[in-house]
């Protein structure tokens, strides 16, 4: 059984302690004490060093804390060693922790958000609520708070109570017996096992960024202390650069960007005016040009090794709405055949085609008027290609 040591002094890291049990490779370690917190209620575990090793990983085997090194330790089951943990990684660890107790007191006792569940990651944080879904402004006003108490500088105890008179925790134990109870004054008292600071202030500043849906209830990103100041000098950093690019006031940077927004909208409803009356000018002049088959109707065949056949489905209904005409076209890359006709020709184009692949080891159909389908190979679907041009070719071809 190994004596956390971070249970009761967090800011401890440096120590001695006693190996007691090594893996045959003598890579993962087993002390008798320890300050290193494995992975664990959503915290990430420490880093640091272990006689001059670095620790890699830390978990937790029963009672145990394993701590897994990046090459083997060469000391002995039975002798004492040196160790310490990455401060900058412990510290950052305890604001975020802290910051999120913080953050769920004031979310569940002003909104009635109760936290469903916590992620810290090594970039950002995200809390799981019972919501259905959070306003901007209420986002605002939450972060407003939750730092409005960060600079009351609350202090933050650990205790250990008895689970069966520990009163007042915001979430009940399902644990028996001796439980850490972490508090920040006036505010929370919750069963934990993480990694705290001793008072609100050394939390920093805390950013909630935004807000996702997720399955029932709503997630929201924050980071707290130096990763919030480092995000908002990013976030600041990229605003910069857009308005250095547009010429503009950081200020004026929304504005001009929904205004470009708006012209970029009515110029794509332009290009999609234009791009269809180019592509009925251009449909009526293939019509026009091509001759009528034996059969009175006019047949283009296009063969394409470049563009997937669903792209020239809009030139094929084109065409076809001039009448009497129908369009087969073909991609060799990716392989696939589609087929289109006027209703004046007759033909039923789902039947038609899905005959023709199946019969190379293909597959597709659709309507009527419009049908569409893969071939196994290139070669499939030049095959299909020619044995639709045959039945085209006979005059009772109405299938």
């Amino acid at each position: 059984m190994t004596d956390r040591l971070y249970y009761t002094d967090a800011n401890r890291l440096a120590f001695h302690a006693v190996v007691q049990h090594l893996d045959a490779s003598r890579l993962q370690v087993v002390l008798d004490r320890s300050a290193f917190y494995p992975t664990s209620g959503g915290q990430p575990h420490d880093t640091g060093m272990l006689a001059g090793i670095p620790v890699v990983d830390v978990t937790e085997s029963g009672d145990d804390v394993v701590h897994h090194l990046s090459a083997p330790l060469s000391a002995p089951v039975g002798e004492r060693i040196e160790a310490v943990v990455d401060a900058a990684r412990r510290l950052d660890h305890m604001q975020q922790h802290s910051g999120q107790h913080l953050l769920s007191a004031v979310l569940e006792d002003r909104y009635g958000w109760p936290t469903v569940s916590v992620h810290i990651g090594t970039d950002s944080c995200s809390l799981d609520l019972r919501a259905d879904a959070i306003a901007p402004h209420d986002l605002v006003e939450a972060e407003r708070i939750v730092n409005a108490h960060v600079f009351e500088n609350r202090a933050i105890r650990v205790g250990f109570e008895e689970a069966d008179t520990a009163a007042g925790l915001r979430k009940p134990s399902e644990r028996g017996g001796l439980l850490r109870i972490v508090t920040i004054d006036g505010l929370d008292r919750n069963a934990c096992g993480g990694t705290h600071v001793s008072r609100t202030g050394e939390i920093g500043p805390i950013l909630l960024r935004r807000t996702e849906r997720m399955r029932g209830t709503t997630r929201v990103e924050f980071r707290c202390g130096h990763r919030a100041i480092t995000r908002a000098r990013h976030d600041m950093e990229l605003l910069l650069d857009v308005a250095s690019t547009l010429s503009a006031g950081v200020e004026d940077v929304p504005a001009l960007v929904r205004s470009m927004s708006e012209d970029r909208r009515a110029l794509d409803k332009e290009l999609t005016r234009a791009t269809e009356q180019l592509l009925a000018y251009d449909a009526r002049a293939l019509h026009a040009d091509t001759p009528l088959d034996a059969n009175g109707r006019r047949v283009i065949v296009i063969t394409r090794d470049d563009v997937p056949v669903k792209a020239l489905q809009p030139m094929a209904q084109q065409v076809v709405a001039c009448g009497n005409a129908v369009y087969l076209a073909v991609s060799t890359s990716p392989p696939a055949v589609l087929l289109a006709a006027s209703a004046d020709t007759g033909l039923t184009c789902g039947t038609l085609l899905r005959e023709a692949l199946q019969a190379v080891g293909g597959r597709g159909g659709g309507t009527p008027q419009l049908a569409q389908g893969s071939a196994p190979t290139p070669e499939s679907a030049l095959a299909c290609r020619a044995q639709l041009l045959a039945v085209l070719r006979d005059a009772s071809a109405t299938a």
